[in-house]
């Protein structure tokens, strides 16, 4: 069940890479994260570093890890790689590894990820963890692709980005409560209706969708060796 997205994103690879790569451009976009610091490292080590999300207003569950990245590959593609971890009892992740490549092509670059973890709190986190937390991860990351791709090939800053996603969603919102209320009959039913076709209709260009992204690989898909040597390192 590791979890997997791809998009194709119509920019620089320098770009991608910067706003990928870097801790304050990534967790301008990535909804996963509130915040990414790195950490001091000796040369030649893997890069360590330290993220955090918050939950509530005062509650953040944190975590740390380690990357490592390839930039210059004899097929022109890019690759990163990082392992990860939480001792916060709070955190249903506990560990997990996962990586980026990035593929250049005739219409833009292949962006895409894979990734995997283990859940904690024993059997309830199992379940948990496949019935709720997994979907809720496949489709955040699918999203902040979405939401990156618009940054990169529009310009869309991501708080941009989520405004107007919040704004779609409270326009529609608007539609199925307005018809629930003003509707002399069957109102119920009505807005069901109204309510399915507000959830079926595509998200305007400019709003990032999770629904935009490729949630399975078309064929066989390997980690890159350099997972291997991060989490053996």
């Amino acid at each position: 069940m590791a979890l997997y997205v791809e998009t194709v994103i119509d920019a620089g690879m320098d770009v991608l890479w910067e706003r990928t790569q870097d801790p304050a451009r990534h967790q301008s976009w990535d909804l996963r994260f509130t915040s990414i610091t790195y950490l001091p490292r000796a040369e030649g080590q893997p890069q360590g570093f330290r993220y955090a999300t918050r939950l509530l207003p005062f509650l953040w569950v944190a975590g740390t890890g380690v990357s490592a990245g390839e930039r210059q590959r004899a097929d022109g593609t890019r690759v990163s790689a990082l392992r990860f971890a939480s001792g916060h009892p709070l955190s249903l992740l506990a560990e997990g590894s996962g990586y980026w490549r990035y593929v250049p092509g005739p219409t833009g670059i292949r962006f895409l990820t894979g990734y995997d973890y283990r859940p904690r709190w024993g059997r309830f986190g199992a379940l948990a963890d496949r019935f709720v937390f997994r979907p809720l991860m496949g489709w955040a990351t699918a999203w902040s692709f979405d939401r990156l791709r618009l940054w990169c090939e529009r310009g869309t800053h991501p708080r941009a980005a989520l405004a107007r996603a919040l704004g779609e969603c409270a326009l529609r919102l608007v539609l199925v409560l307005a018809v629930l209320f003003a509707s002399p009959v069957a109102p119920f039913t009505l807005a069901a209706g109204v309510a399915g076709l507000a959830a079926l209709l595509p998200p305007l260009p400019g709003t990032p969708a999770a629904r935009r992204c490729r949630r399975a690989p078309t064929g066989s898909v390997r980690a890159p060796r350099l997972l291997t040597t991060l989490e053996t390192s």
